[in-house]
């Protein structure tokens, strides 16, 4: 494994996740690279769910699926991340969030801690045994510190019994750099 920043270390811990998913859930379309990843690095049969509020991302997603082929799996829902058990009622085998607000759109119109906490209590709810969940959160603003904060508190409060919650930080970098977090649901298969 190669170390390098929280999001590409969040594609390295589920990439062996995907090869036996049937559910994966981006909570956080944006651009559509994540969900992307996820539609290329899962079974022809699995079912990708993108959730974003706003159209333009969910056109973004669209055309990147478009252009790679992807489309056939993956269902764009245009609707909060907190609503995702309205949409996604079987066992989710793996889930991103890459919070904070789309590359190259309205850098005010970010996601919130209190529908982020909400989101991961419906991912979680429906977490398969050996899911994984990865969240990437960016402390370096306003909104972003306290969704990271709202994010590591729901974590810690996660029971020990059930999961497993950690979080991965680059210690070397400058203006507070993107914070890595893990849930993984235990079972029989080791997360």
């Amino acid at each position: 494994m190669t170390i390098a920043n929280a999001l590409s270390m969040a594609r390295q811990l589920l990439q062996d996740k995907l090869s036996a998913a049937r559910t994966v859930v981006d909570a956080t379309a944006g651009n559509g690279r994540d969900t992307l990843f996820l539609a290329a690095n899962t079974p022809a049969d699995a079912v990708v769910w993108a959730f974003d509020l706003q159209q333009e991302a969910l056109d973004a997603t669209a055309r990147r699926l478009t252009e790679h082929g992807m489309t056939g799996k993956c269902h764009l829902i245009r609707d909060c991340h907190s609503r995702v058990a309205d949409y996604v009622t079987g066992p989710i085998d793996a889930a991103m969030f890459n919070l904070g607000y789309r590359p190259g759109g309205d850098h005010g119109f970010t996601t919130r801690a209190e529908t982020t906490v909400a989101a991961l209590g419906s991912i979680t709810s429906l977490l398969a045994t050996g899911g994984i969940v990865t969240i990437v959160a960016y402390p370096g603003h306003g909104a972003g510190e306290q969704e990271n904060t709202a994010v590591a508190d729901f974590l810690a409060a996660l029971p020990q019994a059930v999961f497993t919650a950690a979080a991965w930080r680059m210690l070397n970098q400058r203006n507070r750099p993107p914070i890595l977090y893990i849930i993984g649901k235990k079972g029989s298969e080791s997360v």
